[in-house]
């Protein structure tokens, strides 16, 4: 056997990466829909080709797993969530999940080390192009309350890249299919709903645009929760 023959037979470990990740990709669309029965509900909004920064609620390692699994092909092969290297990068597995198949955007929790600035990095990825899963209440919401107060980051981003698309984003169900603690899911219908794009007005402070990216998150919940929520 020849060297190209050889060569032929066995692609470079790289490539053979990239098509494990495509094909882990697509297991676990296949994974989450079978779970969830997962559905995009579009409303305010349409799957569009620019620059797209998804804000969401986040109360389950899956969330980003069902946004990105509902985006179409040609948006989800351009968007990176936002994820926590502690937890992404703690094993082999979930490395290659993290790393090679999400191409998540890892961030350090700890405040420790140079890139120790979440804004500073997701600001770098969408200048360099790139669209974002991010989830602006900071941590996994575990307890009883619909949204946890917002992190200012959402602003930052806001002033900082001004032709951005930014993107309400409710993540139904998927507390009670993913509960904090456990590892088997209990399989429950899930929706993802994407709302009407939102922009920092001219003038607007932290505290009012914060105040209206959580009022145009609350506003996608299904209408017979919404009488549930006190005002902000």
């Amino acid at each position: 056997m020849n060297n190209d023959t050889l060569a032929a037979d066995h692609p470079p470990r790289s490539a053979l990466r990239r098509a494990l990740a495509l094909l882990t990709g697509k297991l676990i669309i296949g994974a989450a829909g079978l779970l969830t029965g997962v559905r995009a509900i579009w409303s305010g909004c349409t799957p569009e080709s620019v620059q797209t920064l998804y804000f969401a609620n986040h109360t389950s390692h899956g969330d980003f797993v069902l946004l990105w699994a509902t985006l179409p092909p040609d948006l989800r092969t351009r968007t990176r969530p936002v994820a926590g290297q502690d937890y992404w990068l703690a094993s082999p597995l979930r490395r290659f999940i993290g790393v090679e198949v999400f191409n998540a955007l890892m961030i350090r929790r700890d405040g420790a080390g140079r890139d120790a600035d979440p804004v500073g990095q997701m600001t770098r990825a969408l200048e360099s192009g790139d669209s974002l899963i991010m989830f602006p209440e900071g941590t996994r919401n575990t307890g009883d309350d619909l949204l946890l107060p917002l992190k200012s980051g959402l602003y930052h981003l806001a002033r900082a890249c001004p032709d951005v698309r930014l993107v309400p984003v409710w993540i139904e169900n998927l507390k009670r299919v993913l509960p904090k603690g456990k590892t088997i899911p209990i399989p429950l219908a899930c929706t993802v709903r994407y709302g009407a794009p939102i922009r920092l007005a001219e003038g607007e402070d932290k505290a009012a645009f914060i105040a209206r990216a959580r009022a145009a998150m609350l506003d996608l919940r299904p209408e017979y929760e919404r009488n549930e929520d006190p005002a902000p």
